[in-house]
């Protein structure tokens, strides 16, 4: 009996420290110290000198995601694996710019002719070395896995257009109310999206990913159902959300700004 009270408690052991969450608190330093958050959280620079001068520290956490195997992952919840990836697309995106900061001007500097950056392989993760698009749209995007749009709000392409890189590690405690924040903070910067008379100019993450948004996540089947149901952070009247869904308010989607999203100096 007692050899089976011990077996058992080794047992249920080994799954919870599988099941535990994974700890981003290396990465949710390096954020904490080097992305400068403006107004609400609308715009964040990065201090990428800063982030090259504690490269060691990032190259840790890095190699720290590239130890949990496939089996581990599929175990957790999905906002833990969520967090994870968002995480790790993010942190890898800050290592693919430090290969050739400062000498850049933009993440698409680092592609070629024949292969963007987001294609490069790269990071080792989940049994693979993988490239940036392997994550998002591989796992984070992936059909039937989380369905959730506001990760568009929290991936950073290391762009100013792109929404603002959080000032702190996603966790799955904290998943769904960083993932909100996120949303409203990028629609709420008039710099990306904005009504002009009757027209709703907005990024263009809303053309490009137009169908992860219209797959009735949260009852989003278009997006002037979404643009709606955010018509708070968009400033819009409950006369323009008539209008919005009415389709007498044209949605025009923004150019994209590429610069770098570097500390201004």
């Amino acid at each position: 009996m007692k050899k089976l009270l011990l077996f058992c408690l080794l047992f249920f052991s080994a799954i919870n420290v599988q099941a535990a969450a994974f700890n981003h608190a290396d990465w949710d330093v390096l954020l904490k110290k080097h992305v400068i958050t403006m107004g609400r959280g609308e715009i964040t620079q990065v201090d990428y000198a800063g982030m090259a001068a504690d490269r060691s520290q990032l190259h840790s956490y890095l190699s720290s995601l590239s130890a949990i195997s496939m089996q581990n992952f599929e175990s957790w919840p999905k906002a833990e694996q969520l967090a994870f990836l968002i995480n790790a697309y993010n942190a890898g995106t800050v290592a693919l710019v430090l290969t050739a900061y400062p000498d850049i001007e933009s993440i698409r500097d680092l592609g070629s002719l024949f292969q963007s950056p987001w294609k490069k392989a790269f990071i080792p993760l989940l049994g693979e070395t993988r490239s940036l698009d392997d994550i998002e749209h591989g796992f984070i995007r992936a059909e039937g896995r989380f369905q959730n749009p506001y990760i568009h709000f929290a991936v950073n392409c290391a762009s100013i257009g792109c929404p603002p890189l959080l000032a702190e590690a996603y966790t799955a405690e904290q998943l769904d109310h960083q993932l909100k924040n996120a949303a409203a903070n990028f629609l709420r910067d008039r710099g990306r999206n904005r009504l002009e008379g009757h027209t709703l100019k907005v990024s263009s993450i809303f053309k490009w990913y137009h169908q992860d948004f219209e797959r009735g996540w949260k009852g989003f089947y278009s997006l002037a159902d979404f643009f709606s149901k955010h018509s708070e952070s968009l400033d819009l009247s409950a006369a323009d959300v008539k209008g919005l869904l009415a389709g007498e308010i044209e949605v025009e989607y923004l150019d994209y700004d590429w610069r770098l999203n570097s500390r201004k100096k």
